[in-house]
């Protein structure tokens, strides 16, 4: 197993929620969504978008100090850390441009914020941190004040009338707005740059003993963060007209602490196993289950089970459909060949 396998089997586990959150979402009847079943596979859906934005961060720092230990300067290693962020946005919009071929929309569509957006433009703002920053404790510093800086100032971005001058799209990447934003940068930035800061931790260490250190010291940071932001949860919110459980610090650091505490499960998992692993293959394909799920669940392939299942039967429908979606996984890697290991060579070395 490569050092970091753990990470994209981790990313595979995100996957497996990300695909649950959607189904579950599109194709359970409105009756019962009132189940307390369904209102917790909402909760574990949740949990997906942070764990892809947080390995982003993590897989963005990693690819940068890889680069420069192999010898390429750093400005060119951060110039290509920019580059991939620029590929990202420009993705989002071209997932876009799918969605109305395939499912029917308006070009207004377009310019709809959702994750790739985000990640693509919070790439690019960990990029000028890295630069501003001129050492790895200065960085970690900026990244960790920066994420804290955005969970903090979420609840008042929300509210503050001072956006409004800003034209609609470009508002639309920094707070929601109603059938435009799905994702915005506060409080999404906020873990993909805490994604970087421990990303910097893990790029310090230098022998398998050292990681075994610094994953043991998350494990005590990731749940001391969730029980500590679980605990703050009971007293009074910042704005009381904004939902604790919507745009608060208290519910962004409970979701981090959490997030921080998987990789832990994961490298122990991992630890343990040899060999080839499904949720790594699927990790590995992230963006290309990304790519071609959202559609089918939501658009038009699907349409005869929107909101028609019972939640017993769209858990099922979810299950059928997470195997499906291997096998395009599995048949994606069979026609590319050499070019596909070679792919699963890159990732898993960070």
């Amino acid at each position: 197993m490569s050092r970091r396998a753990y990470l994209d089997w981790l990313r595979g586990v995100a996957v497996l929620i990300m695909v649950e959150a959607h189904t579950i979402d599109s194709w359970t009847r409105l009756d019962d969504r009132s189940r307390s079943a369904y209102g917790w596979a909402l909760v574990v859906g949740g949990l997906g978008a942070p764990v892809f934005l947080f390995l982003a961060g993590l897989a963005l720092v990693l690819a940068i100090g890889s680069r420069i230990s192999r010898g390429l300067g750093e400005a060119d290693a951060v110039a290509r850390a920019r580059r991939r962020g620029w590929q990202i946005v420009g993705l989002a919009f071209l997932f876009r441009a799918q969605a109305i071929v395939v499912s029917g929309g308006s070009l207004q569509s377009m310019l709809k914020v959702d994750i790739l957006n985000v990640m693509g433009v919070s790439m690019l703002a960990a990029s000028v941190l890295w630069v501003i920053g001129r050492n790895a404790r200065a960085r970690s510093i900026l990244f960790a004040s920066t994420t804290a800086a955005v969970a903090v100032a979420t609840p008042l971005v929300r509210t503050t009338g001072l956006l409004g001058p800003l034209p609609d799209p470009v508002e639309w990447y920094i707070r929601p707005f109603p059938g435009r934003t799905t994702f915005a940068l506060f409080p999404w930035m906020g873990f993909l740059l805490a994604g970087c800061a421990i990303g910097l931790w893990l790029d310090g260490a230098r022998t398998p003993a050292e990681e075994r250190r610094v994953v043991t010291r998350l494990a005590v940071l990731g749940p001391a963060m969730a029980t500590a932001a679980y605990a703050a949860s009971f007293l009074p919110p910042i704005d009381p007209a904004l939902s604790v459980w919507a745009s608060s610090p208290t519910f962004f650091v409970l979701r981090l602490g959490v997030v921080i505490a998987s990789l832990p499960l994961a490298y122990a998992w991992n630890s343990r196993r040899r060999g080839w692993s499904p949720l790594q293959e699927l990790g590995l394909a992230s963006l290309f289950v990304y790519w071609i799920h959202v559609e089918l669940v939501y658009g038009s392939p699907s349409v005869a089970i929107h909101r028609r299942l019972t939640f017993a039967q769209a858990l099922s429908a979810y299950a059928a459909f997470s195997v499906f979606l291997f096998g395009l996984v599995r048949l994606k890697n069979r026609a590319l060949g050499p070019l596909s290991g070679a792919l699963r060579e890159r990732y898993s070395r960070g």
